[in-house]
C-alpha cells in the first residue's frame, strides 16, 4: 500500500476509458495513454489510474471502410502489430498489463498499482493512505480504486476482488476508525436503485444532468455488500456514462458520477470535472463540478460524521477525469494553480 503524505496538495484521479482503444488503428495504445496523462505529469502533480471498457478493447473496423471508397491506407510493422497475410493488419489491442507497465514505467508521478495477480485479468486493484505531512503515519483516509472490467473481458467487479478488498479493509482498518472513498469506472447495480427519476435532479440527489439511464456492471458479485458492512465507507465515484453527475445518497453511504471530461466518445454534453476536497479534524469530504468555462456547480457534502476538532489541517484536491478520448485534457497553453484553495481549471486560466 502507497501512502500519500501531502499537507495541501493536488491529486488527479484518472477514472477509466483514458483512450477509446476500439478506434486506435494502431495495436499499441500506449503512446496515446501516455498524451492523455501528460498534462498531468507535465504540471507535477501525482495522479492515479483505473481501468475502463474502451482503454484495452480491440479496434473495431468501421463498416464506412468497406464502401466504395476501400480501406484507407495502413502503416503496419511487425514492432506494432500483428501481420496477417501480405501487409494487411489485425489490431487486437493493447492489455491492461501493458498500459499499467507503461504508465509506471514512464510516469514517475503515478500512484496507480497493478494490483494482486490472483486478480488478472483484472489489474488496476489497489490501496493509497492519504496522510498529513505532520504525521505520515497516521492515514486521514483510504482510497481505494477497483478495475470494473470490460474491453476485454467482462464487464464485472469479481467476488475474487471483493473477498479481496474485505480482507484488505479488514486488515488496514479493522475498527473503521479511517474514512475510505472508493475508485472504480462502471456503476454497480446499487446505481440504479439510487438514480433519480425521469431527466432530473431532485434532492437529496445534487447535480446537474440525469441524461441517461444507468449502464450498470453485468452482474453483481458482492461488492457493494462489503461497502455496506463498512460504516466507514463514506462514497463511490465512477464514470460510464457521459449523461450523467450526480451523487445519490444510497443505504449509508453516497454514490456518485465524475463528469465528462474528455473530447472523444459519445455526446455532446459540456465538458467539467468534478473535484474532491478533503479536510483533516475535522474530516470532511466536499465534492462540486468545475465546468471547462469555470462555472462551478453542484456543490455537496459527503462526509457521513464529524470528527474532533484539531490544528491540523489538510486540504488535498482530487480531480475525477473521466477522459473518454486521447484529446489533452488541458490545453497546452494551461498552468498549474498554485493556491490550496483554488480549483484545478480544465481550460487555459
Amino acid at each position: 500500500m502507497m501512502h500519500l503524505s501531502l499537507k495541501i496538495g493536488h491529486f488527479v484521479v484518472y477514472l477509466g476509458d483514458v483512450v477509446t482503444a476500439n478506434n486506435i488503428p494502431i495495436a499499441n495504445a500506449s503512446l496515446y495513454w501516455d498524451q492523455a496523462t501528460s498534462p498531468t505529469r507535465d504540471r507535477g502533480i501525482p495522479w492515479a489510474s483505473v481501468f475502463g471498457n474502451h482503454d484495452d478493447a480491440h479496434f473495431v473496423w468501421p463498416k464506412e471502410w468497406f464502401s466504395k471508397q476501400g480501406i484507407p491506407p495502413l502503416r503496419c510493422s511487425p514492432s506494432n502489430s500483428t501481420l496477417i497475410g501480405d501487409g494487411n493488419c489485425s489490431f487486437m489491442g493493447t492489455t491492461r498489463l501493458d498500459l499499467m507497465n507503461y504508465e509506471l514505467g514512464n510516469g514517475t508521478l503515478s500512484f496507480s498499482q497493478h494490483g494482486p495477480k490472483n486478480l488478472w485479468p483484472s489489474v488496476s486493484n489497489y490501496v493509497l493512505q492519504i496522510s498529513s505531512s505532520e504525521n505520515p503515519e497516521s492515514p486521514v483516509a483510504f482510497m481505494y480504486f477497483l478495475d470494473s472490467g470490460g474491453g476485454s473481458y467482462p464487464e464485472v467487479i469479481s467476488s475474487a476482488q471483493a473477498q479481496w478488498l474485505k480482507g484488505i479493509s479488514n486488515e488496514i482498518n479493522p475498527d473503521f476508525r479511517v474514512p475510505e472513498i472508493f475508485f472504480w469506472h462502471i456503476p454497480s447495480k446499487a446505481y440504479q436503485k439510487a438514480a433519480p427519476w425521469l431527466f432530473f435532479v431532485p434532492q437529496p440527489c445534487v447535480g446537474s444532468i440525469n441524461k441517461e439511464r444507468v449502464c450498470t456492471q453485468e452482474s453483481e458479485a458482492g461488492i457493494m455488500k462489503v461497502l455496506q458492512d463498512r460504516p466507514s465507507v463514506q462514497a463511490v465515484f465512477v464514470g460510464h456514462d457521459h449523461g450523467n453527475d450526480w451523487c445519490c445518497p444510497y443505504k449509508k453511504l453516497w454514490l456518485c458520477y465524475a463528469r465528462h471530461t474528455g473530447y472523444g466518445g459519445y455526446g455532446n454534453w459540456a465538458r467539467g470535472a468534478r473535484i474532491l476536497e478533503i479536510a483533516d479534524q475535522p474530516f470532511t469530504l466536499k465534492s462540486w463540478i468545475r465546468m471547462e468555462d469555470g462555472f462551478v456547480h453542484s456543490h455537496i457534502l459527503l462526509s457521513s460524521r464529524p470528527v474532533s476538532s484539531s490544528s491540523i489541517f489538510l486540504v488535498l484536491v482530487l480531480v475525477l477525469v473521466l477522459f473518454f478520448g486521447i484529446k489533452s485534457f488541458y490545453p497546452a497553453s494551461a498552468h498549474l494553480i498554485s493556491k490550496a484553495k483554488a480549483f484545478i481549471s480544465p481550460t487555459a486560466l
